[in-house]
């Protein structure tokens, strides 16, 4: 809804200062440049790009109007979880979890949170790396700089299609100029029709430049901003995990090291000690 606002925000603005001066609306019409300036760019960014970056550009739009990151109740529940996990294998033993973390969508530990096992990518996380806490004697710094690294390669593979949005943003302002350079030939061949006649298409021409800088900095700049944001968000969930499965794999009691992952936490989302708390006992 936000990103919706805020792209009203840009067209009401400019707009709105375009007709207070009296300008005529129908000359920032120009559906031709739009299809030169946006489809060269389009263009660019397939030649630039793998198609599996392409495939991520385009499926990557699709997340632009959700909210980015997890919510404080999502939270709750992946600690609340960790701290289940942890029990029992305090417990029972590593051993004990084996068919859990092999088959977590058939696990009633882990079915029990919807958000969680909903979230595929940090299932994954959690139970690739239960995996190894139970096939390995892992010192804790080792796990660590394990862990690292699997957030940074799944971190980089999401960065991908935002770095691609981006660069195809940077080019608009080059490919509006070009739009405008098209005009102002256009405008040549018509040097003898009378001054108006010139005027109309010369302003036409420079509606190039305009649309470019406009789509640049008002539109596409914003949306990989914004697509970058998330990402930064996504990967909080990560490191809330790493906290607390470094901590028990460290000797941590499962409070300790859930605590530790709750630490983790951004301040606007982080629960309360309380609210952790409660949330494991239930």
């Amino acid at each position: 809804m936000t990103v919706l606002i805020g792209m009203f925000m840009v067209m009401g603005s400019i707009i709105g200062g375009f007709l207070i001066e009296h300008g005529n609306l129908a000359t920032l019409l120009n559906p031709p440049e739009l299809l030169i300036i946006f489809g060269a760019a389009s263009g660019s960014l397939v030649v630039g790009s793998p198609m599996k970056v392409v495939k991520a550009v385009i499926a990557s739009f699709a997340s632009i109007l959700k909210e980015g990151g997890a919510t404080k109740a999502e939270y709750l529940e992946m600690l609340a979880l960790l701290f289940i996990v942890f029990s029992k294998v305090r417990k029972e033993g590593l051993i004990s979890i084996e068919q859990d973390v092999e088959e977590p969508g058939k696990s009633p530990m882990f079915t029990k949170y919807k958000s969680v096992i909903s979230n595929h990518h940090a299932m994954r996380f959690i139970c690739d790396n239960l995996k190894v806490i139970i096939t390995t004697n892992m010192p804790p710094h080792e796990l660590a700089d394990l862990l690292d690294i699997d957030i940074e390669a799944s971190a980089h593979e999401e960065m991908l299609p935002v770095m691609a949005i981006q660069k195809m943003g940077d080019a608009l302002p080059g490919f509006g100029i070009v739009a405008a350079v098209l005009g102002v030939v256009l405008t040549m061949e018509k040097i003898s029709e009378p001054p108006a006649v010139l005027g109309h298409s010369i302003g036409a021409a420079l509606v190039g430049t305009f649309l470019g800088i406009l789509l640049c900095y008002g539109f596409v700049g914003p949306i990989a901003q914004n697509l970058e944001i998330k990402v930064k968000e996504g990967e909080i969930m990560f490191y809330v995990i790493k906290t607390a499965l470094v901590a028990f794999v460290g000797g941590a009691a499962p409070q300790i090291a859930v605590e530790a992952g709750r630490r983790a936490i951004p301040g606007h989302d982080r629960p309360t000690f309380a609210e952790l708390e409660a949330a494991v006992r239930k």
